[in-house]
């Protein structure tokens, strides 16, 4: 009788199954066994929250970093930009001249960013004048070599340095003073044939711009 009891109650155990809590205890045990399996130190499979955070917040930043510096780029390269000077401003920056019509004795005035040039294709008599003369003769020393690039010519800016005036003399009916070379009517300052203040009031020589020659008989202003 006792031995049939024992036999129906392991079947009836076979039928019905564990018992509430037998699968949570056997995965505890297995998580157990694993963290006994592991070696010790071993690194964590998940990082901790506060490393993600800290993480999360430097790429924030980065990214806000980069999109202000575009922005700004944005919108300071248009002033930037406009204040380059426009295509017709660097054309006039220079001024080419033709010498090749300009006879002996004979003058022209060219513009050049909006200053008269005078461009005087001088005689050898001219030139011998002006060399001629002592430094200590002279308001504002020069020497006609260090005015000048290439003989026969003188290029000098038309303006007289008194009060801005622009002086007589580029025409053959034009007075050019004592000197030969220009006279300014206004307050009377005279220039010789090196464009230096002879007399008068004006304090210094005619100014000679910035110029090169690109070939014998053709010259590049500015």
């Amino acid at each position: 009788m006792g031995e049939s009891r024992r036999a129906l109650g392991q079947l009836h155990s076979a039928v019905a199954g564990p018992a509430p809590g037998c699968g949570r205890g056997r995965d505890q045990g297995r998580r157990g066994m694993a963290d006994t399996l592991a070696p010790p130190g071993a690194p964590h499979t998940s990082p901790p929250a506060t490393e993600t955070g800290e993480t999360r917040r430097d790429f924030l930043k980065l990214v806000t970093t980069a999109f202000a510096a575009v922005g700004v780029g944005v919108v300071v390269w248009p002033f930037i930009d406009s204040m380059n000077p426009a295509r017709d401003v660097l054309a006039l920056s220079t001024t080419d001249v033709d010498l090749s019509p300009v006879a002996a004795g004979a003058a022209i005035t060219v513009m050049w960013r909006g200053k008269p040039i005078f461009v005087r294709n001088r005689t050898e008599k001219e030139i011998q004048e002006a060399r001629s003369v002592p430094l200590s003769e002279l308001k504002d020393p020069e020497t006609d070599q260090s005015r000048v690039k290439k003989d026969p010519w003188l290029v000098v800016i038309g303006i007289c340095t008194h009060l801005g005036c622009v002086p007589l003399g580029q025409k053959p009916t034009d007075p050019r003073g004592e000197y030969g070379g220009w006279f300014c009517p206004c307050h009377g300052s005279m220039y010789d044939t090196s464009g230096r203040i002879r007399r008068g009031p004006a304090p210094a020589n005619l100014a000679v711009p910035p110029y090169t020659f690109t070939s014998d008989k053709q010259i590049r202003i500015g």
